[in-house]
C-alpha cells in the first residue's frame, strides 16, 4: 500500500497514539473487558477518563480558576446559538472573518442586535484591523481560525467586554492567554479528536445575566453543575480526544507544537511564494493561517487545477481540494501532521510544475 498524506480539514488527522490507544480501548477499556463503546458513563473508570481530560485541559491551556472546562454534544455549530441563548441581553459585536463566524452571527441575530466587523468585501482574504470593540455591547465574539480563507488570528486581542473565540481548528497550536477569554469553544473534529464532542472553556461568572427562560440542554450552567454529564456525552470520542492531549503533553505541550507548525506552514508557504504557478489567496502574510494553507493557481494556469489535484491524489497527496464554496486548494497542516508530509507535497508541487 502507497504511503498516503493527509490534508483534510476535518475530519482530519489525528496523532498515531491517538488511534492506537483508541483501538485498544474499543477492544478493552481500562482492562474492564468491555469497550469504550459500550461501557457506562457513569462508571469509575469513564469518570477517571473525563476528570483526566479536563486535568490536562487545564494543564496544557495553563486554564485559570474560576473557569469550566465542558465536553458537549452538537458541534460548534450548537454553540453558534447557546452562546448567544446564554449571554446577549441587548447586543453583541462579531468579527466576520469567513463562512463560519458568519453563521455565528446569523444564530446571534435571533436574540439581539449584532454589530459586524467584516472583510466580506474581499472575499475574506485579509483580518480585519483597527476597529473598536463598542463597550456597550454583552460580548465580543470571533474565530480565530478560518478553515475555509485561509486566515488566522494569532494574537490575543485585548477587549473591554467578555471576549468569546471559536477556536475549533487551532486550539492547542499555540499558546493562548485564557484569562483574557470569557469563553473558548470548539469542534474537536480538526485538532483534538473525531467527529462528536465539543469542547468548552467557560469563565463561571459570565453566566446568570440574563432573565431569558433557557433549555435545559442549552444551559451552560446546567453543564457545569453536572460536570459535562447532563446527558450521556460521546464517551468514546472524549476517550480519543484525552489521548491526543496526552500527545501533546508528550511533545512537550503547545509551545512547542507552535514551533512544529510555524516550520510546517512556512515550508509551504515559500514553495507557494516561489511557485510559477501557485499563489496564495490571503492578502496579507501576518494574516495567514498555520493550520490551513489556501492557494490556487495563477490565472494563466486555472485549466490545470483538476490535472493538479489528479497527480496530487496519485502521489497520495489526500484532502488538498479546496472547500466546495471557495475552490483551489487547501492544505491543513495541524499538530498531528509530520514535516514529512509537507515535504512530500512540495515535491509533488515541484514535480507536477516540472512536467508542465
Amino acid at each position: 500500500m502507497k504511503k498516503v498524506h493527509n490534508f483534510y480539514a476535518g475530519p482530519s488527522i489525528l496523532p498515531e497514539f491517538t488511534y492506537q490507544e483508541t483501538i485498544k480501548a474499543i477492544e478493552n477499556f481500562a482492562g474492564t473487558g468491555l469497550s469504550i463503546m459500550s461501557i457506562s458513563h457513569r462508571s469509575k473508570q469513564f469518570e477517571a477518563t473525563l476528570n483526566e481530560a479536563t486535568g490536562l485541559f487545564k494543564k496544557l491551556l495553563n486554564i485559570p480558576d474560576g473557569y469550566s472546562v465542558l465536553f458537549l454534544g452538537g458541534g460548534a455549530s450548537l454553540q453558534f446559538a447557546m452562546i448567544p441563548f446564554n449571554l446577549m441581553i441587548k447586543k453583541a459585536m462579531y468579527l466576520d472573518t469567513g463562512t463560519w463566524s458568519n453563521k455565528a452571527i446569523k444564530e446571534a441575530k435571533l436574540f439581539g442586535d449584532v454589530e459586524v466587523i467584516s472583510s466580506k468585501d474581499k472575499n475574506y482574504s485579509y483580518v480585519p484591523k483597527g476597529f473598536s470593540i463598542p463597550s456597550d455591547a454583552d460580548y465580543f465574539h470571533f474565530t480565530s481560525n478560518n478553515t475555509i480563507a485561509g486566515t488566522e488570528i494569532k494574537h490575543d486581542f485585548d477587549s473591554p467586554i467578555p471576549m468569546i473565540a471559536d477556536m475549533s481548528s487551532d486550539i492547542f497550536s499555540r499558546p493562548v492567554d485564557v484569562s483574557k477569554y470569557a469563553m473558548i469553544y470548539g469542534g474537536a473534529q480538526k485538532n483534538l479528536g473525531p467527529a462528536g464532542v465539543t469542547f468548552v472553556i467557560i469563565k463561571d461568572d459570565i453566566l446568570g445575566k440574563t432573565d431569558r427562560k433557557i433549555p435545559t440542554m442549552l444551559n451552560y450552567q446546567i453543564h457545569i453543575d453536572k460536570g459535562s454529564m447532563f446527558n450521556t456525552p460521546p464517551a468514546m470520542n472524549i476517550f480519543a480526544t484525552l489521548q491526543t492531549l496526552k500527545w501533546i503533553d508528550q511533545q512537550g505541550g503547545v509551545e512547542v507544537m507552535q514551533k512544529m507548525n510555524i516550520e510546517k506552514a512556512q515550508i509551504l508557504y515559500d514553495a507557494i511564494d516561489n511557485s510559477k504557478l501557485f499563489v496564495v489567496k490571503v492578502d496579507n502574510v501576518e494574516d495567514r493561517s498555520l493550520m490551513n494553507i489556501t492557494f490556487v493557481m495563477k490565472e494563466e494556469y486555472k485549466n490545470l487545477e483538476a490535472d493538479f489535484l489528479a497527480f496530487a491524489s496519485e502521489k497520495g497527496m489526500l484532502g488538498v481540494k479546496g472547500h466546495r464554496s471557495v475552490g483551489g486548494f487547501r492544505a491543513s497542516t495541524y499538530n498531528a501532521l509530520p514535516k514529512e508530509s509537507v515535504i512530500a507535497l512540495v515535491e509533488t508541487m515541484k514535480e507536477f510544475e516540472k512536467s508542465i
